[in-house]
């Protein structure tokens, strides 16, 4: 009996193991790992059947069992300094950064077919650049990354031609491999792998990279693979696993929101109501405790998109009175990830009814279907009807026609568009007007961040715009901070939340407590010529847990 009820722990210990590392699974998670057979590993690539890795000191291609590590078979390196491999179905490619000379200072890259037999050369090419360290197989032609000019290469494996070329993820690429749709790019600054649309070059996905220096990848049908040139490692990696987002580096936090009215008079402030946003759970955050008060709310509201407030009323503040009002938040933050690949996302006709009927109406700093907003989406969107290329075009319309300017202006977005410039507010209304009229749900959040040290106080705040796609729900998204040089920058802000921020406020605009406003709103009455100053503050502080 006991042993059948040990026997049952067990088995019920493996189920629980197993369904957990089920849930927690995400993309780029490491699965298994093993030793590189040398101590510098600069290539990598899958047969179908087994792994080849190229090494730099060693000059040699190693055949290695990808369940073991287990070296299989090995071959001569075809020049001095082999780095990225490709497999063709049949045959190794190799690029080497030194071509047929091994002088340090003379990079001559070369691109050398290989007999993976024997290790003869079956042909020999001029790589299409100067430094290529990874390689890729497409099927038809090769793909090459170079860390000195920074681009990813497409080119004919006849005689080097360059077929199509782009800008690389960010500024120091190492490893490239190709999943039968999409590159991968590893960086090794960034410490970050990129998923790359080939067409456009537009980074899709962003993972952390398992190791700190990745300097190949290589795709074996479903998992992908990098080699850690200072671990010395060969890591597995989930991709597509179904989990749509990462949550990591938890903080602690206490805001102290402040909203303060003080009266210069000579008259006085007769009535004055002050509605302060009272954050929630979010996926990047969990409010501890009760949010507290420093003085208690006349009352709590709830405006028409479900964004409560705390309602403070105040009557006859006399000249020289200044009244105060906080709202004061512990809350835990994350850093937020979504792993957003565009064949999961549904298609237009796929968002729910009621969410569609809630978040694409119009107002006046929308206009929706102003002939500006009309113009641009036809000309933006087209036919266009998977909902991640239809915000993904939007996007990179914004970034490349905006300018970001702060003046102040909360200008409509047909106007902003006119102008070509913007601040935060003035990018998320027109970003929901192009998306509410191209068929996408869209609204703003609005939160206070925290400024660098751990005690700050932010006076400037943050708006910013979360869109509903099919499959995986409102998602973040943020031309302002997206309007950046390198694909990596232009993306980054895609699918993420910060854990430096705290939101307050969700809204589609127009609010009865809020206005267009965020964090906080007030209205008042007063006597003639009278004085008022409003001052609001995030007062950020750290807290130590017991």
């Amino acid at each position: 009996m006991k042993l059948f009820n040990l026997k049952k722990i067990l088995l019920t210990l493996c189920f629980v193991v197993y369904f957990i590392s089920q849930i927690s699974a995400y993309t780029g998670e490491v699965t298994f790992s093993f030793k590189t057979p040398g101590n510098y590993p600069t290539g990598l690539t899958f047969d179908g059947e087994n792994l080849w890795i190229a090494d730099r000191e060693t000059d040699k291609i190693y055949s290695v069992d990808p369940k073991t590590g287990k070296v299989l078979h090995t071959i001569e390196s075809p020049a001095y300094w082999p780095m990225g491999l490709a497999w063709d179905g049949k045959y190794l490619w190799n690029a080497d950064m030194r071509g047929l000379t091994d002088i340090y200072e003379d990079r001559d890259g070369m691109i050398f077919k290989i007999d993976p037999e024997t290790g003869n050369i079956l042909k020999s090419l001029k790589a299409p650049s100067k430094s290529p360290v990874g390689l890729a197989w497409d099927g038809e032609y090769l793909w090459c990354v170079d860390d000195k000019a920074d681009k990813i290469i497409q080119f004919s494996t006849v005689d080097g031609t360059t077929i199509s070329s782009f800008p690389s993820p960010s500024t120091s690429p190492t490893g490239l491999s190709y999943d039968g749709k999409y590159l991968w790019v590893s960086d090794r600054v960034k410490n970050e792998i990129y998923m790359v649309d080939p067409e456009t070059g537009y980074v899709i996905v962003i993972t952390d990279a398992p190791g700190p220096y990745v300097q190949a990848l290589a795709y074996d049908g479903k998992d992908l693979w990098a080699a850690d040139y200072e671990e010395d490692k060969i890591y597995k990696m989930k991709l597509r696993d179904g989990v749509k987002f990462k949550k990591k580096d938890e903080q602690l936090h206490k805001v102290v929101y402040w909203h303060k009215v003080k009266n210069f008079g000579p008259g006085k402030i007769l009535s004055l109501d002050v509605n302060i946003a009272l954050p929630e759970d979010r996926v990047n955050q969990t409010i501890t405790g009760d949010i507290k008060y420093n003085k208690e709310p006349d009352k709590i509201e709830t405006d028409k998109w479900g964004q409560k407030t705390a309602h403070f009323t105040y009557k006859d503040i006399e000249p020289g009175k200044e009244v105060k009002s906080a709202v004061i938040t512990t809350f835990k933050s994350y850093n937020v990830r979504y792993f957003i690949y565009p064949e999961e996302v549904g298609e237009l006709k796929d968002i729910p009814k009621d969410i569609k009927d809630k978040y694409l109406g119009d107002n006046e700093k929308y206009q929706v279907n102003s002939p500006i907003i009309q113009k641009t989406v036809k000309k933006v969107v087209g036919n266009e009807t998977n909902a991640y290329w239809v915000i993904r075009n939007l996007h990179q319309y914004l970034i490349g026609h905006l300018q970001y300017i702060m003046d102040g202006a909360w200008d409509t977005a047909p106007t902003v568009i006119s102008n070509g410039h913007g601040s935060c507010s003035e990018y998320s209304f027109v970003f929901i007007s192009l998306c509410k009229a191209a068929g996408i749900p869209a609204r703003y959040v609005g939160a206070t961040w925290i400024k660098g040290d751990e005690a700050s106080m932010d006076e400037v705040y943050h708006r910013w715009i979360e869109v509903y796609l099919p499959n995986y729900g409102w998602v973040s998204t943020d031309p302002t901070h997206g309007d950046r040089k390198s694909p990596r920058g232009q993306a980054f802000p895609i699918g993420l939340v910060r854990n430096k921020a705290l939101i307050t406020t969700q809204s589609g605009g127009g609010s009865e407590t809020l206005s267009w406003s965020y964090n906080s709103y007030e209205t008042y009455t007063t006597d003639p010529k009278t004085n008022v100053n409003v001052t609001y503050y995030g007062d950020w502080e750290p807290v130590i847990e017991k």
